[in-house]
């Protein structure tokens, strides 16, 4: 788990950076799904599917 936790943060931090300086590309792709890969193993995956499905349910009402 701490391995995971490790890795979230590291790919989180780069794809922020990247993000942030508009480096877009294959190696920022690489990046993004691999955060999200690691972030689905951790114990945040409840909350982010839990506020997916608020946002996903709010939309119709506006």
């Amino acid at each position: 788990m701490a391995i995971t936790v490790s890795l979230v943060f590291l790919f989180g931090l780069v794809l922020f950076f990247l993000l942030r300086s508009k480096t877009l590309g294959a190696g920022s792709a690489f990046i993004a799904v691999m955060f999200g890969f690691f972030l689905a193993s951790t114990g945040a995956s409840g909350p982010i599917n839990e506020l997916a499905t608020a946002v996903i349910n709010a939309v119709p009402n506006l």
